[in-house]
């Protein structure tokens, strides 16, 4: 009986020290946890390697495909550029969201006062890299436009990994996949031969392949009538003599002045008696793309999905 007795007494003791351990385990983590040292993921991008808190809470973004993103996987974004945002994320134009300069000027007093977990910038703010990442940590999710795709993807497993969206990522991508096989397909049965233009009043520049805009040529099939044009951020100066030289069956045009506050519309100044004699015209083939995807926020989910539609529609006329 003392044995049974002094076994019950030894067990009870046993459990009680191993609620103590327990509970002082629990209180060591409760302690980790209260100390704010948030889980961190390493971004390498075009500018550099940084440490990024995952989840960050407060975000500034300065590229408005990487916003389109964010807005489309339901991110919360606390500072935007307001300045030139495309229609259709007007919604941060509201004063729910910080204004945090322009595309070329980051306010950095406002940034400071933000004080965000992270600054996501692309090639406009490039040069400023260095005092933005003395701010916050800061990376560079800039498309490679020579290697469209693989710089989209690579971006978007960036932001998959950062905010954890991987699994609404990849679907993402799935279907954006599958629209632009059935596009490629369609232009090559089409095989009509396209030349693009940037229309900034009353100047025009041409885009080929492996350029800003060549994803047109190099990802979604379409020929170019010109193969030697010069790349270029802004494009090959050219001239409406030019156009007629080449005498595209598609005339594919951004209009800058569109996004910028022009008062000329591109179709006044493209549609003139030069341009009306090439087939693009006399077939009714000259294509005015929206700006706010090609010009001010290339390589969103959003704006990429766009991009394919618009092609897609004009082989379809």
């Amino acid at each position: 009986m003392r044995k049974l007795l002094l076994i019950t007494v030894l067990s009870g003791l046993m459990v009680f020290v191993a609620a103590c351990g327990s509970s002082s385990d629990s209180s060591e983590e409760d302690k980790g946890n209260a100390s704010g040292e948030a889980e961190k993921v390493t971004v390498n991008h075009e500018l550099g390697e940084t440490d990024v808190p995952k989840n960050p809470e407060k975000v500034v973004v300065f590229d408005f495909g990487t916003l389109d993103t964010l807005d489309k996987l339901g991110v919360n974004v606390t500072g935007v550029p307001k300045g030139s945002i495309p229609d259709y994320l007007e919604k941060y134009k509201s004063d729910k969201y910080a204004n945090a300069g322009s595309l070329k000027e980051p306010d950095f007093d406002k940034l400071a006062q933000i004080n965000p977990d992270l600054i996501i910038i692309s090639g406009r703010q490039a040069s400023l890299y260095d005092q933005l990442k003395e701010i916050a940590p800061t990376v560079h999710l800039g498309v490679d436009t020579t290697r469209y795709m693989d710089s989209f993807k690579e971006n978007l497993n960036k932001i998959g990994t950062i905010f954890g969206k991987q699994d609404e990522i990849d679907k993402e991508l799935e279907a954006i996949e599958k629209s632009i096989a059935d596009l490629k397909e369609k232009a090559e049965a089409s095989n009509k031969e396209a030349l693009i233009i940037l229309a900034n009043d009353d100047k025009i520049s041409a885009y080929g392949p492996n350029s800003r805009f060549g994803i047109i040529h190099d990802v979604f099939g379409v020929p170019a009538v010109d193969k030697n044009i010069e790349v270029s951020t802004h494009g090959m100066n050219v001239s409406f003599e030019y156009v007629v030289e080449q005498n595209p069956e598609m005339l594919y045009v951004i209009d800058r002045g569109a996004v910028v506050g022009s008062e000329s519309s591109a179709k006044q100044v493209v549609e003139n008696d030069l341009t009306k004699k090439t087939k693009a015209y006399k077939n009714d083939n000259i294509v005015y793309l929206n700006p706010d995807y090609w010009y001010l926020s290339g390589g969103g989910l959003v704006s990429v999905q766009e991009m394919v539609n618009e092609i897609d529609e004009s082989l379809s006329e």
